[in-house]
């Protein structure tokens, strides 16, 4: 296989063609930056992707981490990604100057990112997690805590996790009983007990920083008397060194389907009554500031879903074009085989794979350059609108490429056909990587749960106006015929969405509310390929600009036209086969169809 992970058209295409991300150096957070520094990041990014992620990725699979009762092992070739990772400052890329970082765009971040994620997943986590936690750090701990913490997790000295689950919660959170007991120093003794905690115990850093969600006794009832604590694995001396070892056990090792590369955990704090944790800003507000890091984690799990699709597409694709199988249909020759790539079951199942993958990989991204447009604005009302949207479409971020990418790593083992299902080839792995992502960071039906009975209604649907906004916006610049009529084609369902958005409102209000319950996932299938439909059709209205009089002295070479080509036709793909599956979740809806809610546990 291919050691080049993503296509440089691809990447130049996502991120200036379509988000023309060079733009953002003209405010002045960027203003240090060019396209020629970005471009600069995503050659290191792919090459240390390339050369210290990518050979491992099947070893670590196959010889993951081992717990002796002391110490958590791991292959030799981890730490060295790792290192080579926080040296090159990724893990700080988004930080301020002021907070030793380079200050990028979340964007191109987020670009860079895909090259290790399509290399390796479970290496990748661990500098990700630390990124993720120390921004909880930086927003909300007290001066004190992010001068003891937060510089040495952007170097990659110390790691962090987020340790939210517990056995018997699961993503009820206001059931947790982990507790947090104050101190007459101001610290706190935390006791209680953490599962599948990625990251959570290993040798690859002088400290790990466990982010902890625990309830203060006395504190209100629920979610609302939740609050987060830092609990090291190592307390801190008072020159600030790692020193005596916290009251953080590892109960054991999980052994999971996908991502074996990475540790997941059980972890127990405060076994012997000694677990000393710091609140991070007020008692009871924990639940917001971990929010904070959740939905940043959100975003990176569906951008994660999409490249480990696109790294398994990529891999069926090469394969499909090597392997001759049968005839083609206008073949005279019976002795002569054909690429399978030739038939058209096989293309069909490609060009799903690309539908998806891609449409995923251009989602998060317009999400992550959303995050940019939030912090680059300087218009109040305007800065509210578009956090609105980001809020309304992060539950689509998470879900739906977690949701498509599997199936495209699954049509990619289909492809292969019997070579798939082998250990031997890789495409089995990928899938098994990727079906995490539909439960990570709050499952597929959490999210549809957001987004039905919150996410779509809070600020008076300003976020719903806005994405309207921004949809209506860029079909009326579309001026090529092929995108123009997926366009119209889009505006039905768009008035189709619409409609079945104020019904569902009113079912909300009458006695039918808990069919919802139920239907959630409907709703959420209608909204998100109606919004995957648009950013498709972005995709598809600039490359078809593109081709516009392609020829090489215009500038557009016959690898470019046939990039730009295939845009189209997975945009038109997405519009044609898949787009129409939501008549079945919007007839659903209308119906206030009770098959699910109204089911008897006893009747299974």
């Amino acid at each position: 296989m291919s050691d080049k992970l993503i296509p440089d058209l691809e990447m130049e295409f996502q991120l200036y063609d379509v988000l023309r991300a060079d733009k953002l150096c003209e405010h002045n957070q960027f203003e240090e930056h060019n396209k020629d520094t970005f471009s600069a990041i995503l050659g290191t990014a792919e090459k240390i992707a390339t050369e210290l992620f990518l050979p491992h990725n099947h070893i670590a699979d196959k010889q993951e981490p081992t717990f002796d009762g002391h110490k958590v092992t791991m292959i030799p070739d981890v730490q060295i990604a790792y290192n080579a990772f926080c040296e090159a400052g990724f893990i700080a890329g988004r930080y301020s100057f002021e907070d030793g970082g380079m200050q990028l765009p979340e964007v191109v971040m987020t670009a860079a990112s895909a090259y290790f994620m399509a290399a390796n997943p479970s290496t990748t986590s661990y500098p990700f997690l630390t990124s993720a936690a120390a921004n909880v750090i930086c927003h909300f701990a007290s001066p004190e805590l992010k001068e003891q913490f937060m510089p040495r997790m952007l170097t990659g000295e110390f790691t962090g996790t987020m340790a939210l689950t517990e056995p018997h919660a699961g993503s009820s959170l206001a059931d947790i009983t982990t507790s947090a007991v104050k101190q007459s120093d101001g610290s706190y003794r935390v006791k209680g007990s953490k599962i599948y905690i990625s990251g959570g115990e290993h040798e690859l850093s002088r400290n790990i920083v466990h982010l902890v969600l625990a309830k203060i006794p006395g504190g209100p009832a629920g979610v609302k008397g939740i609050s987060l604590f830092v609990v090291p694995k190592y307390r801190l001396d008072e020159s600030g060194e790692p020193s005596d070892r916290n009251d953080v056990q590892l109960a054991g090792l999980l052994h999971k389907l996908g991502y074996r590369g990475t540790t997941s955990t059980a972890l127990t704090f405060g076994e012997n009554d000694d677990c000393h944790g710091y609140l991070i800003g007020d008692e009871h507000h924990g639940l917001r500031y971990m929010f904070m890091m959740m939905n940043e984690a959100r975003i990176g799990v569906g951008f994660g879903a999409a490249m480990i699709g696109y790294r398994g597409y990529q891999y069926s694709l090469e394969y499909a074009k090597d392997r001759t199988q049968g005839r083609h249909a206008d073949s005279k020759d019976p002795t002569k085989a054909a690429p399978i790539i030739l038939h058209g079951d096989v293309k069909r199942m490609l060009l799903a794979q690309k539908a998806y993958t891609e449409g995923g990989m251009a989602l998060c991204m317009f999400g992550s350059h959303l995050i940019d447009r939030v912090n680059t604005c300087d218009d109040a009302i305007e800065k509210n609108c578009l956090q609105e949207l980001l809020d309304l479409l992060t539950p689509v971020f998470k879900a739906w490429p977690s949701e498509f990418g599997p199936k495209a790593n699954d049509l990619g083992i289909q492809v292969l056909g019997g070579s798939g299902y082998t250990r031997e080839y890789y495409s089995e792995q990928f899938w098994r990587d990727n079906r995490l992502n539909p439960i990570h960071e709050g499952t597929n039906g959490i999210q549809a749960l957001d987004l039905s009975f919150r996410k779509l209604w809070q600020k008076n649907g300003i976020g719903l106006k806005t994405l309207q906004r921004e949809i209506e916006r860029d079909l009326s610049q579309i001026v090529t015929p092929k995108t123009a009529a997926m366009a119209k084609e889009l505006a039905h369902y768009l008035t189709a969405l619409h409609e079945i958005i104020v019904h569902v409102s009113g079912t909300l209000k009458s006695e039918k509310q808990t069919t919802l319950l139920g239907n959630a996932q409907a709703l959420m299938n209608v909204f998100a390929q109606v919004v995957v439909s648009w950013i498709w059709i972005r995709q598809a209205s600039v490359a078809e600009q593109k081709l516009q009089g392609s020829d090489v002295k215009n500038g557009v070479t016959e690898k470019e036209a046939a990039f730009y080509q295939g845009k189209i036709q997975a945009a038109q793909y997405f519009i044609s086969w898949e787009l129409p599956t939501i008549e079945r979740d919007l007839k659903i809806l209308k119906q206030d169809n009770d098959v699910c809610t109204s089911m008897n546990p006893d009747w299974f």
